[in-house]
C-alpha cells in the first residue's frame, strides 16, 4: 500500500481541533487503506473497527456497552484513537459518538464511510461542531505513478517545463493510460489492461447495482441503466432533464432525483454556471463530469486509447476537474462560465482571495 500524505495531513490537522474526522467518497477509492496506514505514534491505544459488524454495531445502541467495551480494548481513560470502518452501517452512530467525545475528551475517533444520502444528514445534525469531514477521491495523477512505478514519480516530481522529449515519453504514456483506466487503487495496481478493464467491471457491479440500486425502484432499473450510460456520453456538457427523461423513460421528476442521487453517491459530479449578470448566462443548467473516468468508461463501453477516441477532450476535461476539486480550498467554488452569444468557459474557480478561469485543451 502507498500512503497518501495529502489525507494523512488533513486528518492530522483536524485532529488539533477536533475529536471526530470522518473520510467519506464512494466505494474502493481507498478510504480504509488510509485509516490503516495513518500514523498512530502519540496515541496510547488504537483500536480498528468494522461497522459492517453486527456485534460491533450492537455494542454502539447503548452507551454503557460501548463505554465498558471501550474501556477494556482501548483503555480505562478513553485516550487513544478509535477507528470505524463503515461506520454507516452502524445505527444512530453519529449520536453515540457526541456523547463519547463529550464526556471522555481523550478520545479520538476517525471514521469511514461510502457515501450514502443518510451519512452528512446524520453526521450534521448530531455531530456538528465536533467533525470534519473529508472528501477523499480517487488517486490523482501523481499518486497513481506511485502506485504504479515510483521511478515514474520521482521523474514527474523532478522535471521542468522544458523537459527534453525522450524524458517524457513514458509519462505521457502513463497519462494516457491513467486517463482511459481511471484511478481507482485497485485498477492502479496491475499493469494488465484486460485485468484493469475486468477490476472496473468488478467494481461498477458491486458498487452501482447493489449501493446505488437500493435507492432505485425496481421498475425503474431498466431506465436507471439508461441514464447511467447517457449521463456517461456527455461530460462536459450540459445536464437536461427533459431530455435524460425523454431517452431514459424514467419521469421527469424520478430522473431529476436520480442525477442528485448519483452526485451524492460519488458517481458523478454536477458543476453549476458561474454568472456576473444572469440575463446573459443560459438558464441554471449544470454540467455533469464523473468522479472516476474508468467508471465512466466501463459504463460508456469504451476503452481505446486516447489519440483514437473522439471523447479525449471531453475525458481531458473530466480530469482537469477532478484535479480541481482534489486541490480546492474552503470555501472555493469550482463553476463553468457559458453565455448565450457563445463566450465560454470551461472552469471558474472562486475563493475570497483570487479568481481564476481554466481553459482546457488536449493535444497528443
Amino acid at each position: 500500500m502507498i500512503k497518501r500524505e495529502k489525507y494523512e495531513k488533513k486528518i492530522t490537522e483536524a485532529f488539533k481541533f477536533l475529536p471526530i474526522v470522518v473520510l467519506i467518497g464512494a466505494r474502493q477509492v481507498g478510504k480504509t487503506s488510509i485509516m490503516q496506514m495513518y500514523p498512530t505514534e502519540g496515541y496510547r491505544n488504537t483500536l480498528f473497527l468494522n461497522g459492517q459488524d453486527a456485534e460491533v454495531a450492537e455494542r454502539f445502541q447503548k452507551l454503557s456497552t460501548i463505554e465498558q467495551y471501550l474501556s477494556i480494548y482501548l483503555n480505562p481513560d478513553f485516550d487513544g484513537l478509535l477507528f470505524i470502518d463503515e461506520f454507516q452501517f452502524i445505527e444512530g452512530v453519529s449520536t453515540m459518538l457526541k456523547l463519547l467525545t463529550d464526556k471522555h475528551d481523550k478520545l479520538k475517533v476517525l471514521c469511514s464511510g461510502s457515501s450514502s444520502l443518510d451519512i452528512l444528514k446524520s453526521v450534521e445534525e448530531s455531530l456538528a461542531g465536533r467533525v470534519r469531514i473529508i472528501e477523499v477521491l480517487a488517486l490523482s495523477f501523481s499518486e497513481y505513478l506511485l502506485f504504479r512505478d515510483e521511478k515514474l514519480f520521482r521523474l514527474q516530481q523532478s522535471l521542468v517545463d522544458a523537459a527534453d522529449e525522450a524524458l517524457v515519453s513514458d509519462l505521457q504514456a502513463a497519462y494516457q493510460e491513467y486517463l482511459v483506466y481511471g484511478g481507482l487503487p485497485r485498477t492502479a495496481l496491475t499493469m494488465n489492461p484486460d485485468e484493469k478493464v475486468e477490476l472496473l467491471n468488478d467494481i461498477c457491479q458491486t458498487y452501482l447495482l447493489n449501493d446505488v440500486r437500493r435507492y432505485v425502484a425496481n421498475e425503474h432499473f431498466v431506465g436507471f441503466n439508461k441514464l447511467l450510460r447517457l449521463l456517461a456520453t456527455q461530460i462536459g456538457n450540459l445536464v437536461n432533464i427533459n431530455e435524460l427523461s425523454r431517452e431514459s423513460g424514467l419521469p421527469y421528476s424520478d430522473c431529476e432525483n436520480y442525477v442528485n442521487l448519483l452526485q451524492k453517491m460519488y458517481v458523478i459530479k454536477l458543476i453549476e454556471p458561474f454568472f456576473t449578470n444572469r440575463r446573459k448566462v443560459i438558464g441554471k443548467m449544470k454540467k455533469v463530469y464523473f468522479c472516476d473516468l474508468g467508471l465512466r468508461n466501463i459504463i460508456y463501453g469504451n476503452f481505446n486509447e486516447m489519440p483514437f477516441r473522439t471523447d479525449n477532450g471531453a475525458i481531458f476535461e473530466n480530469e482537469i476537474l477532478l484535479e480541481l476539486w482534489r486541490n480546492r480550498k474552503a470555501g472555493e467554488t469550482i463553476s463553468f462560465y457559458r453565455t448565450q452569444n457563445g463566450t465560454e468557459v470551461d472552469f471558474v474557480t472562486e475563493s475570497t482571495q483570487r479568481k481564476m478561469a481554466v481553459e482546457c485543451k488536449y493535444r497528443h
